[in-house]
């Protein structure tokens, strides 16, 4: 491990196993490339230079679990660019929980490090910034999509006494890094948002980004990079699964029998089946006529939706990991042993799975394993002592917003999410059950109807920074225009307004 003390934006120090080692006088980023380039397969660790004795380095084996991770943790109360950013970003990368792990690309300079195979495979490829912050943000937000997992750790650091220190905020900044990492039409939704909702006038910080180039990076830059975690998270791999289904009785079917043939069977398969038709009796005949090679639980349930089915569910699990399904899918024989490889290789806790119907484009597809932002609740693996805090908010149900809204309850509790292109999951898209019956939503016959969705405006405001919010409030003034009738836009602005504001008020409703 090598460890680079700096102070003010300039390095003071660097020890290699307890020894000084030569530095240059240029640059933090410059000396962080020219000694992984000297040193490789070490872990490089940054840290300010009065926060030496607090560098907490019994934990860094755990943090630094496998190559492609980078950590850092910021001391300051607030955030190195503005909050504004959420104008331009709706991911909950941006709604970092400082006291977990937390999934983002938003780096500190205050410590942090990162394996040198990864700054060696982009020393040709990103730029060197004397503002190390800036270029911290930079290599994060490009490579995230690129396979390397970035976090705010506060492990980092231990016997910190509580800090009041504010990052200087900087709207030049701000424009510059939207500019840089984002299509360029997002600057002048910046400007644009600012105006709307801080009364700001940002014409020079709009005009000067202007001048700056988009970054980016190649493709499968770090795809030769091996992963190989030595973080234990598989103890006995037994693996319960759950299954809300209504009105799908062969699909279902097919599914149990894929499992069934599975070469690391499930220890049990829990189903809740649905039917509110209160005269109703199960149509699962096959669940208690056939043999299964795992215990079955069997639920039946009168009350419909699949928030409620999941929290019932997933009550039943007991075994260290749920496989959270959907009745409508198929997977190869080899799925959970090669699932459980996954797990073990990226020592990962929570892992959605590619699910793509049958006719999905090859080129959609994602390449390689990424942090996401979102939950997949018919396609995840999870370890169910992560759950067991947390549950499907019944405010979404019949809407939308559920899966992602569990992701981040998970992720606000520490657990990060990855999703894994391989194994694939086949998602059939079967039609809806023939007794399902559509319910009537509470605004159904308001003279103004709520826009958006109440459910998607309340996973908004439970998940979301306010700016985020305000962000998708001017793209979805702008997009749903075309489709609406009133073509006048002073009349379509004051009915978009009330829209939002019926929307806002139904997802308060949905919260109780």
């Amino acid at each position: 491990m090598i460890i680079i003390y700096h102070l003010k934006n300039k390095v003071v120090e660097v020890e290699f196993e307890g020894e000084a080692i030569p530095f240059s006088e240029k640059g933090i980023a410059f000396n962080i490339f020219e000694i992984a380039t000297k040193y490789p397969d070490q872990l490089i660790m940054w840290c300010r230079f009065d926060l030496k004795v607090n560098l907490n380095r019994e934990k860094l084996n755990g943090i630094f679990h496998h190559n492609k991770i980078m950590a850092t943790y910021d001391l300051s109360l607030n955030s190195f660019l503005p909050d504004a950013i959420g104008y331009v970003e709706e991911s909950l990368f941006l709604n970092v929980k400082k006291n977990v792990s937390y999934p983002t690309w938003m780096m500190a300079s205050d410590v942090g490090g990162v394996n040198s195979s990864i700054l060696k495979a982009l020393k040709d490829e990103i730029n060197v910034d004397l503002d190390f912050d800036y270029f911290l943000h930079s290599m994060a937000k490009l490579t995230m999509m690129n396979g390397l997992f970035c976090y705010s750790e506060p492990l980092l650091l231990q016997n910190v006494s509580e800090k009041s220190v504010f990052n200087k905020e900087s709207n030049f900044l701000l424009f510059r890094f939207v500019k840089q990492h984002y299509k360029t039409r997002w600057v002048f939704l910046l400007f644009l948002n600012l105006f709307l909702y801080e009364n700001k006038i940002s014409i020079l910080p709009l005009l000067t980004s202007l001048f700056y180039k988009k970054r980016k990076l190649k493709e499968n830059i770090l795809d030769k990079i091996i992963v190989e975690s030595t973080r234990k998270v598989v103890f006995d791999k037994k693996l319960s699964v759950i299954i809300p289904t209504i009105g799908r009785k062969k699909y279902l079917y097919d599914f149990l029998k894929d499992l069934s043939q599975q070469t690391s069977l499930p220890q049990k398969v829990i189903i809740v089946e649905q039917n509110p038709n209160l005269n109703s009796v199960t149509e699962l005949d096959y669940v208690v006529n056939e043999n299964w090679p795992f215990d079955i639980k069997h639920i039946f349930t009168h009350q419909a939706g699949a928030c409620n089915a999941r929290n019932l569910a997933l009550a039943e699990v007991e075994s260290e990991w749920v496989f959270m399904a959907d009745d409508d899918i198929r997977i190869e024989r080899d799925f959970l042993e090669k699932a459980f490889n996954q797990i073990e290789k990226n020592g990962c806790e929570q892992i959605t799975f590619g699910c793509y119907q049958v006719d999905y484009p090859e080129s959609k597809k994602e390449k390689q394993k990424i942090q996401w932002d979102s939950f997949g609740s018919g396609c995840s693996i999870v370890k169910t002592k992560n759950v067991r805090t947390i549950s499907y908010n019944n405010g979404f149900e019949f809407g939308y917003g559920e899966d992602s809204d569990f992701g981040a309850q998970l992720r606000n509790l520490g657990f990060d999410i990855i999703h894994s292109p391989n194994p694939e999951i086949i998602h059939l898209k079967a039609p809806i059950g023939g007794f399902r019956s559509k319910p009537v939503l509470g605004w159904a016959h308001d003279s103004i109807q709520p826009k958006p969705s109440p459910t998607v405006m309340l996973y908004k405001i439970l998940n979301l920074k306010k700016e985020q919010v305000y962000g998708y409030k001017t793209i979805l003034f702008f997009k749903f225009y075309k489709y609406q009738k009133i073509k006048n836009p002073i009349k379509y602005l004051m009915n978009f307004h009330k829209q939002w504001q019926a929307s806002v008020y139904w997802a308060g409703k949905l919260n109780q």
